[in-house]
């Protein structure tokens, strides 16, 4: 039969439905035999309890079940016949007013998926940022790696920490003379000009001597992760009870090996270590460039936002955002209040970004292809020790092959907005690709 679509605002849609009452009821009376063979009741034997007395206690419940499963039918029916793409979940209530004879009547109200409409990719001009690996990065690359097998030798006693040197202190602070948590520690270690601390703090330990103690300001960011002490100025005494000079490895053939290279030259290793460079190299070009592209497709596509599918998403990223701070051992991270506001620009971006690709995806048929799949995650899985098992753990979880699948599409997006767009390439250098800049 006809279905009556009535267009309340812009995506929203109101569908009437009608269940015949025999129907509804004719399952009822099946689900409750059914009941009546299992159940258990005092003073009856199993599946001897007369059908009455299931009916008082069972009859309410199986109605209720009943009277969803119909109407959820009901409305997938409705739906598919008009043609209808529903976003979200529907909001069913029985109909006001005079209903049909013989008939249950409902009215649904949803949400449906919008038209997209691209605009002229012509038009849209993006910023294609490329990079190369040059010997200066594989130096420090290669520095890294000594850095992670160097060894510890005590300097003499008449010779002040510098950097790279590991430390050992006994530190307190306190803040207007008194204590706090955290401020106090003793036979600390830590790398002076490393990061590791404060800079205060490693200023102040930088060129002191074994023996020697120092009182010194230290002012907490305001940011700082302790919430007790961010913003507010300590006063520290720290005693350096121990140095100890770093000893890095020569680059020769012993590194090399331990590094696992199997010819065993140091021109080898930097072939090792330019390959893995120019793979993480692609991967960030290809997620910085990425971005360009969707920021370009968002600003020339047009679409209303379906409100529910919005919700859901802000609800996904306030889920995220309560996990994280759970995973940080912050009290109440599940009760923690937190405005449902401030995730809705991003959660409005993600709607429309995912609305825009999927319409992109499918008129231009840039499905992820079976050989596509197997290159990225081949691509993954080289970086690691044994790749062959990296591959099969991939292949071997539905939802990780899937996530690996998105990638793939979304890179696949990438290169055809390219390939239509204004491009404007840039050069980088390794080092802000890389965020070292």
């Amino acid at each position: 039969m006809a279905v009556t679509v009535e267009t309340l605002e812009k995506l929203e849609r109101k569908i009437t439905l009608s269940v015949p009452l025999q129907s509804i009821q004719a399952e009822v009376d099946a689900r409750l035999k059914k009941v009546a063979r299992t159940v258990k009741m005092d003073g009856f034997r199993p599946g001897k309890v007369p059908m009455n007395v299931v009916a008082q206690r069972y009859g309410y419940s199986v109605q209720y079940e009943v009277l969803n499963d119909k109407v959820s039918e009901a409305f997938a029916q409705a739906v598919q016949e008009a043609g209808l793409r529903v976003a979200g979940q529907p909001r069913i209530a029985e109909k006001e007013g005079a209903a049909t004879e013989g008939q249950a009547e409902f009215e649904a109200i949803f949400e449906v998926f919008p038209e997209v409409k691209l605009g002229d990719l012509a038009a849209a001009e993006v910023e294609k940022l490329t990079a190369e690996v040059d010997d200066a990065a594989i130096d420090k690359t290669l520095d890294i790696l000594r850095k992670q097998r160097r060894t510890f030798a005590q300097r003499a006693a008449d010779e002040a920490a510098v950097d790279g040197d590991r430390v050992t202190v006994d530190f307190e602070g306190k803040i207007d003379g008194e204590p706090f948590a955290g401020g106090k520690a003793d036979d600390f270690q830590f790398l002076v000009g490393e990061g590791q601390m404060l800079k205060e703090f490693e200023d102040a330990v930088r060129g002191m001597k074994v023996g020697e103690s120092k009182t010194f300001p230290l002012a907490f960011p305001e940011d700082y992760h302790g919430k007790d002490v961010a913003g507010k100025t300590a006063d520290f005494l720290v005693t350096v009870k121990k140095i100890e000079a770093a000893n890095l490895p020569e680059v020769d053939e012993a590194l090399v090996k331990s590094l696992g290279i199997e010819a065993g030259t140091v021109e080898a290793l930097r072939a090792d270590i330019c390959k893995n460079l120019e793979r993480e190299v692609k991967f960030r070009l290809q997620a910085r460039n990425k971005q360009a592209v969707m920021d370009a497709l968002v600003s020339v596509a047009e679409l209303d936002l379906p409100n529910a599918v919005v919700q859901s998403e802000v609800q996904r990223l306030l889920e995220g955002a309560r996990a994280d701070l759970k995973q940080r051992g912050i009290k109440d991270a599940e009760t923690a209040e937190i405005p449902h506001d401030i995730f809705l620009p991003q959660a409005e971006r993600r709607v429309r970004l995912g609305l825009v690709v999927a319409e992109l995806v499918k008129a231009n048929n840039l499905e992820a292809t079976p050989e596509q799949l197997k290159t990225h995650v081949d691509e993954l899985a080289a970086s690691y020790e044994k790749p062959e098992e990296v591959v099969r753990w991939y292949f071997g979880n539905r939802q990780r092959l899937a996530d690996v699948e998105a990638i793939v599409i979304e890179n696949n997006v990438t290169e055809f907005v390219l390939g239509k767009a204004k491009v404007a390439d840039k050069q980088v250098s390794f080092e802000e690709l890389m965020g070292q800049a």
